[in-house]
């Protein structure tokens, strides 16, 4: 059996090679091929490209890079022509795997997808194109996959890979320096974010530093490339702190934090399973906001607050102009989260000094992601996904679509 996979993005890529780890525990003969980064290859993936290192955002940028897209679509679907692969998996990154599937779709070869794009939140249009071009989707999330359900999709819902290599159980906090309590500053892992994001936290760093004198704060990089990035974002701010810059050590560094200031992403599921009270930030452009509004479907951006909403896939109503100044979050939120125009610093910063010296305030918020923990945070994604793709690459895709509801008491 043959499986081609591909992988957009470092997160992507680490999930991935989970995927292919439990395909292989499964069935030892599968033969795993395509396009991601150095995960998947060290997992037994075959890699017809590295397809980590074209992962970017926005429009402009994707526009300045499609030639190099375009030459990965065509080797890939040469792949698929020299040793055709009995299914084809996608794991996010959908603007270059629409390209993909639809390659796949034409050659009849299954598509399946793993942790799908989010257009339940920002695109809901685009479901016709997903009906068209993806077999099954392997959905993350029990709303998720309600969703898709909901939209006529056959959905299997495995839970979400971030969880899988975690410890999920209840955070004891022996890691956790009181007395230099150890404040977590995650810029993220573009670097569009970096430029967007970091100074601003700086400038919550200083704030807190000056009500909690004691606390220390680092920040978790993903690479060498990023680490530059930020330290030279904090010799241009030129602020009375001294922060720390770590790379590769950020699940280490969530063990050990007491509070978290982070960009809007996933790794709010990794703060989640360690209940790290944490807020959250993602500045955007005046222009960005409006449109944003124009076609977000979800109250909250972040995974965390979606999770514990009780309908959190709803029709929020476009806005004309952005917000004077950054409004208060919403007091529904888990994690206080600011998609902001303005610098969010003074905001953020508040709640990260109530939760340093302020503890029954702090236990409250940490007994509500311990109750959301418990319900959500639990392991085996890439066990049960392995399991629905072999199933799918054996022709067993209705069986397995009847199974889906079935899959909300494993996740």
């Amino acid at each position: 059996m043959r499986v081609f996979l591909s992988a957009g993005e470092p997160s992507g890529d680490h999930h991935a090679a989970l995927l292919v780890e439990s395909l292989r525990a499964r069935r030892p003969d599968v033969e795993c091929v395509g396009l991601g980064g150095p995960c998947m290859e060290a997992a037994g993936c075959r890699l017809v490209a590295d397809l980590t290192r074209l992962a970017v955002m926005w429009f402009l940028r994707v526009i300045l890079n499609i030639h190099r897209f375009v030459d990965l679509a065509r080797r890939a679907e040469r792949s698929f022509l020299d040793a055709r692969p009995d299914v084809v998996v996608l794991v996010d990154f959908p603007g270059f795997h629409w390209w993909l599937a639809w390659r796949a779709k034409r050659h009849g070869i299954p598509v399946v997808f793993y942790c799908p794009p989010q257009i339940w939140a920002w695109a809901s249009w685009r479901i016709g194109k997903m009906r068209r071009l993806v077999d099954h989707v392997l959905s993350a999330l029990p709303f998720e996959h309600d969703w898709f359900l909901a939209q006529g999709m056959r959905s299997t819902l495995v839970g979400h890979p971030f969880f899988d290599e975690l410890d999920c159980g209840p955070r004891r906090g022996e890691h956790v320096d009181t007395t230099r309590p150890l404040v977590l500053l995650l810029p993220g892992s573009r670097s569009q974010e970096i430029e967007g994001n970091f100074a601003s936290m700086i400038r919550s760093a200083v704030m807190v530093q000056a009500r909690v004198p004691d606390a220390r704060f680092v920040v978790g990089a993903l690479n060498e490339r990023y680490a530059r990035m930020i330290r030279d974002t904090i010799a241009a701010e030129r602020q009375p702190v001294e922060i720390e810059v770590e790379v590769g050590r950020t699940r280490e560094l969530i063990s050990q934090a007491a509070v978290a200031l982070a960009v809007s992403g996933s790794v709010s599921l990794e703060l989640l399973a360690a209940r790290v009270p944490t807020v959250i930030v993602y500045r955007v452009s005046g222009l960005a906001y409006v449109v944003q509004s124009w076609y977000r479907r979800v109250k909250f951006i972040t995974l965390v607050n979606l999770l514990a909403a009780a309908e959190p896939i709803e029709r929020v109503q476009g806005v004309v102009r952005p917000p004077v100044g950054v409004p208060p979050a919403d007091p529904d939120a888990v994690y206080p989260e600011y998609l902001a125009v303005a610098d969010p610093a003074d905001r953020a910063a508040g709640h990260l000094v109530e939760w340093l010296t302020e503890p029954a305030t702090r236990r409250r918020i940490v007994a509500r992601l311990d109750e959301l923990a418990d319900e959500v945070a639990h392991g085996g994604s890439a066990n049960r996904a392995a399991a629905a793709v072999l199933a799918i690459a054996a022709g067993e895709a209705s069986a397995t679509a009847e199974r889906a509801t079935a899959g909300r008491d494993a996740a």
